[in-house]
């Protein structure tokens, strides 16, 4: 299955959009990642302007390929991500934080992954973490990166609550073939580069679907190419995705976002630079399912 990307604005202050794949109405979930956005690449390197806004019931995945973001958020986070290097956030029970990108480079260039946390950790305390040494597997004509999970040997130190992995791809022209884990579906999406999939050429942003029973991937490079691998064990649950909550029950989310727009203790505090926060949006007039 191949699943074309669409795209969304992403704050009104910068009129930029990112290329979303999932969720999308045929592929709720890959494992337990349940959104990827590829943003970029834009010279305007000061376009991730996101003021504060909440999550709950998620991971943040950050990655960049060019540029610097400045991540702060209600625990007292602030750090400064570059690339090779990984933010992520878990929301837990509620945290909120801001994001914003820095004129320091040529160009900005990211992707932006959730992961859904399982129920029984659905409402652990927020926390952050940020890796610089990611552990990498070398090959003549290629370099893994490994997010989070384990692939090709190598294991991530990066905290995860699922069976999963997410996997950076650096790839030079020429075949190659990766070998799969046949208990994890998969979901592969195009950075940069120009490639084929099982024979198939996978536009930019787009994301190529892999059932679980797969035990290799072919891919067949033109040009050097970013491709990042995301995969997992099949989420076990319906999960309920509005705006930027996750939780099980349309009570879950009118909780949240009433909490959030009335500045709950629950969601936190901290200053930066963008100032401001974002409200919650209306919800409709229609209970929320989980899916």
């Amino acid at each position: 299955m191949l699943i074309e990307s669409r795209p969304i604005k992403l704050t009104t202050r910068t009129g930029i959009e990112v290329n979303r794949t999932i969720p999308h109405r045929a592929l709720k979930t890959i494992g337990a990642w349940c959104f990827i956005d590829h943003f970029g690449p834009t010279k305007q390197t000061d376009g991730m302007v996101v003021a504060a806004h909440p999550h709950t019931g998620l991971q943040t995945v950050t990655w960049l390929f060019e540029g610097e973001i400045e991540h702060r958020d209600s625990i007292g986070s602030i750090q400064l991500i570059r690339p090779g290097q990984l933010n992520l956030m878990t929301a837990g029970q509620g945290i909120s934080h801001s994001e914003l990108s820095l004129a320091t480079t040529e160009n900005l260039h990211a992707v932006q992954m959730w992961i859904a946390l399982p129920k029984e950790s659905i409402d652990v305390a927020p926390a952050f973490e940020h890796q610089e040494n990611l552990p990498e597997v070398s090959g003549d004509e290629f370099t893994a990166r490994v997010l989070i999970g384990e692939f090709m040997g190598v294991q991530s130190p990066t905290t995860k609550f699922s069976d999963l992995v997410g996997v950076e791809l650096s790839l030079k022209p020429g075949d190659h073939r990766f070998e799969l884990n046949p208990d994890y579906e998969y979901g592969l999406m195009l950075a940069e580069g120009e490639l084929l999939v099982e024979g198939v050429a996978l536009p930019i942003s787009s994301l190529k679907y892999v059932p679980t029973g797969n035990t290799e991937a072919a891919i067949s490079v033109n040009e050097p190419s970013k491709l990042m691998l995301v995969g997992g064990v099949p989420f076990p649950e319906k999960i309920l995705m509005w705006w930027n909550f996750i939780g099980r029950e349309h009570e879950d989310i009118v909780t949240a976002r009433e909490e959030w727009n009335a500045r709950n203790d629950r969601f936190g505090e901290f200053e930066d630079r963008i100032g401001g926060w974002i409200p919650a949006p209306d919800l409709p007039s229609v209970s929320l399912q989980a899916r």
